[in-house]
C-alpha cells in the first residue's frame, strides 16, 4: 500500500472527523449548494479510502460528449477495472440514510451505458470490469461510515 494514499486518506479522514457538513443552512439554494458541497467531500473521501485500499485510479467524474450520464471513479483494483458510485447521506433523526439504495435500476443503467462509452473511447482491450457502491453515512459531528460493494449490480440487466 502506497505510504503518500496512506498519508492523504489520514489527512482527509482527519478532516472529516466531524462529518462532512459544515453549518446548517435554512433557504433552499443554500441546502442543495451544501448537499453538492457535501456530495464533493464523500467523493474526495471515496477517492483516498480507496487509494490506501490499492486501487488507482484512470479517471475521476468521467462524463462523456453527447449522452447523459457521469461516472464518480474508474479505476484498477488489482487487474479488474471498477467503476464506482460513490453516494453520500446525512443521517438525521427524521430520515433514514441507507445511501446505497438510492443506486435505482435506472441509474444503473445509466452508469452501465456510460462505462461502455468509457471503454470505447479509451480503447481498453479484454479486462474484467465491475461496478462498484460506496456509501458513506455522514453523521454530523463523527467520522464519516463507509460500506464498499464491489460488484453491486450487472450490466447485463
Amino acid at each position: 500500500m502506497p505510504i503518500f494514499s496512506q498519508l492523504m486518506f489520514r489527512a482527509v479522514h482527519w478532516a472529516a472527523r466531524r462529518g462532512l457538513r459544515e453549518e446548517e443552512s435554512f433557504s433552499s439554494d443554500a441546502k442543495k449548494l451544501e448537499a453538492r458541497r457535501t456530495g464533493i467531500r464523500g467523493e474526495t473521501y471515496a477517492y483516498w479510502y480507496l487509494r490506501r485500499q490499492g486501487y488507482i485510479f484512470v479517471a475521476r467524474n468521467y462524463t462523456p460528449r453527447g449522452i447523459k450520464g457521469e461516472i464518480d471513479l474508474v479505476g484498477y483494483d488489482g487487474t479488474t477495472l471498477a467503476f464506482v458510485e460513490v453516494r453520500t447521506r446525512t443521517i438525521r433523526e427524521d430520515l433514514p440514510a441507507l445511501p446505497e439504495l438510492s443506486v435505482t435500476r435506472e441509474k444503473q443503467h445509466l452508469v452501465v451505458r456510460t462505462a461502455q462509452r468509457f471503454l470505447a473511447e479509451r480503447h481498453v482491450g479484454e479486462c474484467p470490469c465491475r461496478f462498484d457502491v460506496m456509501a458513506i453515512d455522514n453523521c454530523p459531528g463523527q467520522p464519516p461510515v463507509v460500506r464498499l460493494h464491489k460488484d453491486a449490480f450487472s450490466p447485463q440487466m
